[in-house]
């Protein structure tokens, strides 16, 4: 699920876990039906919907918007789940960085859930600026991370960026983007910690 990108941020723990644990990955995550937010997400979106999923993983996202008439164009930078989404769902994911973002006007939302949390924390506001670029004007920006302080490992060594949900907000608002939802919560992954999150939806300024 991880999509970092290029030889400075990238880091190769990540993506050797998802790599090599992509089965596993879908396996936890996987559910039969779109959730609460990606529901919510898709419905602030037009007709026909051109999506970018991402760090797109097993790309279920990617499926849920498909069947439902949208155009999603799923991406991520393990190799273990590109081929994994592609063999299970025929579903055109491909390899691209977060530092592989420099389209222009090119989707009406993207959805970006527990992926951005794996870039360093440093560069965090120049990714949301790329993804505000990739947006056309009113596209929606679904965003998911764990909230907390600084960067560190989880027990299956991840490496995560934590964010504040008041930070959160700071960093989509100097993106260029007016947050019109956002919920709190609490989830157990991989790690098997049940962690604190936040998820935010934003619009693109028009």
């Amino acid at each position: 699920m991880f999509a970092s990108g290029g030889a400075v941020s990238i880091d190769a723990k990540t993506i050797a876990f998802y790599d090599t644990a992509a089965q596993r990955y879908a396996d936890l995550t996987g559910h039969g039906h779109a959730n609460k937010a990606l529901k919510a997400f898709m419905a602030l979106l037009p007709v026909g919907a051109e999506v970018l999923d991402l760090g797109c993983g097993p790309a279920r996202a990617s499926v849920h918007m498909r069947d439902a008439g949208f155009r999603p164009d799923p991406v991520d930078a393990s190799v273990g789940m590109v081929t994994l989404a592609n063999a299970a769902h025929q579903i055109g994911a491909r390899l691209l960085t977060f530092d592989e973002i420099d389209m222009v006007a090119a989707y009406d939302g993207v959805w970006a859930n527990f992926s951005l949390l794996h870039a360093p924390a440093q560069d965090l506001p120049r990714h949301l600026r790329a993804i505000a670029t990739a947006l056309r004007d009113g596209g929606v920006l679904h965003i998911a991370m764990k909230v907390g302080t600084g960067t560190q490992r989880d027990g299956i060594d991840r490496l995560y960026s934590y964010v504040s949900v008041a930070e959160l907000d700071t960093l989509l608002t100097q993106a260029g983007f007016d947050v019109i939802a956002t919920q709190e919560g609490r989830e157990v992954g991989c790690a098997g910690t049940n962690d604190p999150f936040v998820a935010m939806q934003a619009r693109k300024h028009a």
